[in-house]
């Protein structure tokens, strides 16, 4: 058999459905082959779109993608996407195609060691340098995607490889299995009994209690223990935000308009289920770490105590331990009743929520995020890279269903939005997915609004623009006392968003005011094709944020 219907039939049989990509010279031995398979392409306009889109399908509905591409320049332009899965633990299934085996460090037209160019940002890569090797390589290659930590894996093929023939018998290949780390249940004995001795804990849901698909389990030991819950950026929407025991969201960002911080500081006990404990949540650490005890429940090993000294450390996933958990209280007495907090977390979590001014004559970017809370529902995916932007998306908006809030958290990737909202809306077969960015963000990938036109995606894109840098506006200011470079006043006059957006094939307007915005946004919320609603903001309004959890900036 041909390797690349090999290939192509073991993609098939580890259950790659849609792929994302661009043919080119050096790939071309394998599309040759895709183009007959089960599998759906969608050619996009950029690889490192092709990424990021492989990236939200994951993380919208938890089934792996496909990122391909050729080789040189076309495989370096996937680095970007890569590290974005790789630091957010997604994972994906990239492949390159690469110059023959012999022309191979002979500087040959696009030959690129792209294996070894990924290798800091991704789970693992390979160069196939032997034919026969293709099939236990791309076994090995979804089994390390999928297990531990979870993450992206790149497989460079060498032309020649692709062409060759091997011995090989779909029949006889076996999909990679999943077999999660088990808690230690002594260890789950112990902080069942350290979370009874303490007077005020708190649950942190990180990130991989989505990724492990916990949330229930989490949600029903909270319940049964009485616990409040605080949700890191990664973890928003993991609860519904009217649930009584939520707290809110936590951290010096995304996390600063929120109740999190003040009942995290009233804590003696925190237990991290599937966190990093990274500085966008912490903060200043010692802070953080105050008096209070830790324990720390996180699939990656090297992640316990890395960063916060832990009471008690316990390697499992999430799923896993919180089924032994909820066990432990069982067996550990009934139903917890513990007394209410002085202020009930409904109250608490109404002090911090924004009450609208829609009087103003100018914009208030900060109001545009409750505007985007009444036009879309709760199965609405929103995508949001980086930028003043994305913290006030994190601040602002209410999100009560897991895998419908999309970010690129660990990279704060400019242009990850767009293509990560056509994903998304792929793999939900076709759900209503919107990009929130600001205007500098919307010229990174804006190209990939072609591919959502193309494919008639409900894909819509907010443009919040105030014609600036306006987080590095924002960090000259306060840390530095200057204002250099970041000012864009041809955003709002010489460049015109509405008329790029449809030359790309989208539906696209432009509001000055909250009366056009909410119209805007309706007719975006029912719109089946593409849609881009651009909002005129205020220039420099500035964002809530701090160096540390217990000193957070709040401006008017």
């Amino acid at each position: 058999m041909i390797a690349s219907e090999a290939i192509v039939k073991i993609l098939e049989k580890e259950g790659i459905t849609d792929a994302f990509g661009i043919p080119g010279a050096g790939i071309n031995g394998l599309y040759k082959h895709l183009e007959k398979a089960p599998i759906k392409h969608y050619l996009m306009r950029h690889e490192e779109a092709a990424v990021h889109a492989a990236d939200a399908y994951y993380r919208a509905s938890g089934r792996l993608a496909l990122a391909i591409c050729t080789s040189g320049p076309g495989a370096t332009n996937f680095v970007t996407g890569i590290y974005t899965a790789w630091i957010d633990s997604i994972p994906l299934i990239a492949v390159t195609g690469q110059a023959n085996s012999a022309l191979l460090g002979k500087g040959a037209f696009q030959c690129a060691d792209i294996a070894e160019i990924v290798k800091p940002v991704a789970k693992r890569a390979w160069r196939i340098t032997g034919a026969s090797a293709i099939p236990s390589v791309f076994h090995e290659a979804f089994e390390t995607a999928r297990s531990g930590r979870p993450g992206p894996v790149l497989i460079d093929l060498p032309l020649d490889m692709q062409l060759a023939e091997i011995n090989f018998s779909i029949d006889s290949y076996t999909p990679s299995t999943l077999a999660p780390p088990k808690p230690d249940k002594t260890l789950i004995a112990q902080a069942v009994k350290l979370l009874d001795e303490a007077k005020k804990p708190v649950i942190i849901m990180g990130g991989g209690v989505i990724l492990a698909k916990a949330e229930k389990a989490l949600i029903d030991f909270a319940e049964f223990m009485n616990i409040p819950v605080i949700s890191t950026y990664m973890a928003k929407g993991g609860m519904p935000e009217d649930h009584p025991l939520y707290a809110g969201q936590m951290g010096i960002q995304t996390g600063a308009v929120s109740s999190g911080n003040d009942v995290f500081l009233a804590s003696d006990l925190a237990l991290g289920i599937g966190c990093r404990f990274t500085d966008r949540h912490t903060g200043a650490v010692a802070v953080y770490q105050g008096e209070r005890k830790f324990i720390h429940i996180d699939i990656d090993r090297k992640e316990i105590g890395k960063i916060i000294k832990t009471e008690l450390g316990i390697h499992a996933d999430a799923s896993e331990a919180l089924t032994l958990l909820l066990e432990a209280a069982h067996a550990a007495g009934n139903k917890r009743t513990r007394p209410n907090p002085d202020v009930p977390f409904k109250y608490l979590r109404k002090k911090y929520q924004r009450q609208p001014n829609f009087s103003r004559k100018t914009l208030d970017p900060r109001e545009v995020y409750e505007l985007v809370n009444r036009a879309f529902n709760d199965d609405t995916i929103f995508t949001t890279g980086c930028g003043l932007t994305q913290i006030w998306s994190g601040q602002y908006q209410r999100i009560n269903k897991p895998r419908k809030y999309l970010p690129s958290g660990g990279a704060g990737t400019l242009g990850f939005d767009i293509p990560a909202a056509i994903g998304a809306s792929v793999a939900t077969k076709k759900g209503k997915a919107v990009a929130i960015m600001g205007d500098f963000g919307f010229t990174f990938l804006v190209e990939e609004l072609a591919v959502a036109s193309r494919y008639e995606l409900p894909v819509v894109v907010i443009i919040i623009n105030n014609a600036y840098l306006s987080l590095i506006r924002q960090n000259q200011k306060y840390a530095y006392q200057y204002e250099y470079e970041v000012a864009m006043k041809e955003n709002k006059g010489l460049i015109d968003y509405v008329k790029v957006s449809e030359g790309l094939g989208c539906t696209a307007q432009r509001v000055f005011s909250y009366e056009e915005g909410e119209k805007a946004l309706a007719r975006a919320a029912a719109a089946t094709g593409t849609y881009v609603v651009e909002f005129i903001v205020d220039d420099a309004t500035d964002c809530d944020m701090g160096n540390d959890i217990a000193h957070i900036r709040h401006f008017d």
